[in-house]
């Protein structure tokens, strides 16, 4: 399976939100979407292309020289195939950034163990963060 990784544009707008509305209890707006893709200067997101279709996607917002991952989604019919981990990496190679941040449900295990995989560590947790569940707030230094 080959996957191309590359910056977000307008027109793939469409396919970023039908991820959200299958990946997320509470997916963002397709205008929150459009605002942070097309208008938003500290806004940065990456798609991963395979088949033919949009797999996946990372966003991320840009604070100074620290990056806060807003999402990270993968369809389910293309999870545990590296996915997300490449959009992360590809994410940090892109941006450039010094430092990364995120919350994650405390409950998603499998984003857990990735983030951890790629350097993140867990720095404390947001209680109710997601209305249902806290949040575990996690870091990653980049290498230099």
């Amino acid at each position: 399976m080959s996957v191309i990784y590359r910056k977000a544009e307008r027109r793939d707008i469409g396919s970023i939100f039908k991820i959200e509305q299958m990946c997320f209890k509470q997916p963002w707006s397709f205008e929150s979407l459009y605002f942070d893709i097309c208008e938003n200067d500290i806004s940065y997101y990456i798609v991963a292309e395979t088949d033919g279709l949009t797999a996946g996607y990372c966003s991320v917002h840009l604070i100074g020289d620290e990056g806060h991952i807003m999402n990270v989604a993968v369809r389910p019919e293309y999870r545990k195939r590296g996915i997300g981990q490449g959009l992360l990496e590809a994410m940090t190679a892109q941006t450039g950034l010094s430092r990364y941040t995120l919350e994650v449900r405390e409950s998603n295990e499998a984003a857990i163990r990735l983030y951890q995989k790629l350097g993140f560590v867990i720095f404390g947790k947001r209680p109710r963060y997601y209305g249902d569940e806290d949040a575990l707030i996690m870091w990653m230094e980049a290498a230099p």
